[in-house]
């Protein structure tokens, strides 16, 4: 493969700066895959970005990320249409006084669904909008304890999508046996240091012990004094609660039925327990567990007369009109991320870093190195499936920890999902929580930054310990 060095990182920096000029996605990942392709090809690089785009289309990843996300939107708008989430809204409310108790539960329910990052933060998006809005408390802080109990959690839980991915790559790279690379993950789980901190930061922060920083500071100055929850919106909480505390649930266009005079959380609590129920019996596949979850919904809904048929696949298609922007933003960072790994990005930044790498410091720069390859790219599966196997033989030739070493980089994977502006958990958790990917990447970048600093002094000091 032609070596690009430098030039690698040209793409990814022009992305960075029209997105956090623009606050526009779509346009600055088009911008980077058009730029990458043509240092790649040159005068011949529209082709490249049509075959590129193409070969996106048919990958199954991305098929698989489309058929969740479309059959997600389906999904919400039933569960919004028949009251069912409006009345879980309520039962929440009744129970929950105050701003941080609200704020808590959110942390917990997080905690709870840890399966996958994509599950976690679609069905806290979809369950605690209201309750949050009703205490006055801005969708950019909503976003942020959802994508901080996404990814965080599920680097740190043995049993979900990430353990598996990487408990495979264990097998494949010989740190473990066949079937035993889930054992491995778990003596790495201790030193998936960025995972422990960003929830602990979420936590102290729900309290007030960190304060409130940055953009988010003033995201809740303009909840709290305005009732203004959503960003660009000129409703208060007060007024969206008031109109959807009887017959609407204010989520665009979507409302409840109008004979349905008293809600049942039963629609809300049984397709969510199937959809979280299957995908687990599934061997954690989301695509099956959606799917069935839709299936059910629609059977219980048209037993119950609420809707007939057509009138429950029409809701079911509304739903997923407001995914289509959200999966070509998808499309449009693998092409991205394919134009990155033909450029060599992730290689040329690893052999920078090599000559840092010994025993005490292995960990600590592999972590803030990584950390900056996956904020800048946004393929975190990628960067485990490509470094994994170059920091594993690494460590044991310096005599580093090993899993302290792997540790770092399962952390910095978690890191850039975390923070990444086109990484794919931090569109769900900002379009789950009714704002712009942008929007949330700038308010909650300082506690990002400060559980990733913490991190990496951890790192550093555990490197000369161990």
């Amino acid at each position: 493969m032609e070596s690009f060095g430098w030039w690698s990182l040209i793409p990814t920096l022009c992305v960075l700066i029209i997105a956090f000029t623009t606050r526009r996605t779509l346009e600055s990942l088009l911008a980077g895959a058009v730029i990458g392709f043509i240092i790649l090809e040159k005068q011949n690089f529209f082709p490249a970005v049509v075959d590129s785009l193409l070969a996106t289309m048919g990958d199954p990843t991305i098929g698989w990320i489309t058929l969740v996300i479309v059959f997600f939107g389906g999904f919400i708008a039933l569960l919004v249409k028949s009251g069912g989430a409006l009345a879980f809204g309520n039962y929440v409310s009744a129970r929950i006084k105050t701003k941080k108790g609200s704020l808590f539960a959110t942390w917990v329910m997080g905690l709870i669904i840890f399966i996958d990052d994509y599950l976690n933060a679609l069905v806290l998006g979809t369950a605690m909008q209201r309750v949050t809005d009703k205490h006055r408390t801005s969708r950019e802080y909503l976003a942020y304890i959802i994508h901080s109990t996404a990814a965080p959690v599920c680097v740190i839980v043995p049993i979900s999508t990430w353990a598996v991915f990487v408990s495979g790559i264990f097998e494949k790279n010989g740190i473990a046996a066949e079937g035993l690379g889930g054992a491995a993950y778990i003596q790495t789980i201790p030193f998936i240091l960025y995972g422990w901190v960003a929830i602990l930061v979420v936590v102290l922060s729900i309290f007030g012990i960190i304060p409130k920083l940055g953009q988010m500071k003033k995201a809740e100055l303009r909840a709290e004094t305005t009732g203004v929850c959503i960003p660009g919106s000129k409703n208060s909480a007060d007024d969206e609660v008031a109109s959807t505390s009887e017959d609407s649930f204010n989520d665009d266009s979507l409302g409840i039925l109008e004979n349905i005079k008293q809600p049942r959380m039963i629609n809300f609590i049984i397709p969510i327990l199937v959809l979280i129920s299957y995908t687990w019996f599934s061997g954690i596949d989301l695509l099956q567990g959606i799917i069935v979850a839709v299936l059910v919904t629609i059977t219980m809904l048209f037993v119950q007369r609420l809707m007939g048929l057509r009138e429950l696949f029409d809701t079911f298609i509304e739903g997923t009109k407001p995914m289509i922007y959200i999966v070509m933003m998808f499309v449009a960072s693998f092409m991205l991320v394919e134009a990155n790994d033909q450029l060599g990005l992730t290689t040329f930044v690893i052999e920078q870093v090599k000559p840092l790498m010994n025993a005490e410091f292995l960990p600590a720069v592999a972590f803030i190195s990584l950390c900056l390859v996956a904020f800048a790219t946004g393929a975190i599966w990628g960067i485990y499936a490509i470094t994994l196997p170059i920091i594993i033989p690494l460590a044991q030739a310096v005599g580093a920890d090993l899993w302290l070493s792997v540790g770092a980089v399962i952390s910095a994977g978690a890191f850039g999902s975390h923070l990444c502006p086109y990484g794919d958990s931090t569109i769900l958790c900002a379009t789950a929580s009714g704002i712009e990917p942008m929007t949330h990447t700038v308010t909650q970048m300082p506690y990002v930054i400060l559980s990733g600093f913490i991190a990496a002094v951890f790192y550093l000091i555990l490197g000369f310990v161990m």
